[in-house]
């Protein structure tokens, strides 16, 4: 499947916003706080920016920051406005649910990308099954576990380390001497801490 293979700093300088696309780099040496100027020519005079443009760089700010594309960003809307209640908070949570969200949630990786990698790679069960779909989407009762091939692996042990200083979401929980998560609830929009605004993104797709 096609997907951004560019220099994920950029997009952050881009934005003005930490978007946590490199997981610990971030907190380390992120480009943002080095150099806070967006990438590229910079005009000697400030343009004024359209509310279409506000809306354009608030939606994409959200792909980038949970790793979707275009086409399966408009299904999540098309279905968040197809379901009972406020559409931009059935977003925050058809984006959360995801299966690659979950696992970077449970702390079983730094990023949303390395998550995606563990799923990719057979390292991840859910519900005692494997599986090879980082978009699946999760739902309350889901139990997320390590395969076998995971549990072998020497990113395992690392994980057995470095877990215990980690906190996940109240809608989460963790066992942590076996490492398996359990989603309890659909999350609470204000759970997710997202960056962007989703009722702008509304404005964008509503027009």
């Amino acid at each position: 499947m096609a997907r951004y293979t560019g220099p994920v700093c950029r997009l952050c300088r881009r934005y003005g916003i930490k978007l946590m696309l490199k997981g610990d780099r971030c907190y380390r040496k992120c480009a943002v706080e080095r150099r806070s100027q967006p990438p590229g020519y910079r005009l000697p005079r400030r343009r004024r920016i359209s509310d279409r443009a506000v809306q354009l760089r608030e939606k994409q700010k959200a792909r980038f920051t949970y790793g979707v594309l275009e086409r399966q960003f408009r299904r999540y809307y098309k279905e968040a406005v197809s379901r009972p209640g406020v559409t931009g908070d059935n977003l925050i949570r058809l984006l959360e649910l995801r299966l690659d969200n979950v696992i970077y949630r449970l702390g079983f990786a730094d990023s949303r990308s390395q998550a995606r990698q563990l799923v990719c790679h057979g390292h991840i069960i859910v519900n005692g099954r494997k599986t090879g779909i980082a978009s699946a989407q999760a739902k309350a009762g889901d139990v997320i576990g390590w395969s076998q091939s995971g549990k072998n692996s020497e990113y395992y042990k690392v994980i057995e380390e470095t877990i215990k200083s980690k906190t996940v979401p109240e809608w989460l929980a963790l066992d942590i001497p076996t490492l398996v998560g359990r989603v309890l609830r659909p999350p609470e929009p204000v759970e997710a801490g997202v960056t962007f605004d989703p009722l702008v993104i509304v404005e964008y797709y509503s027009r």
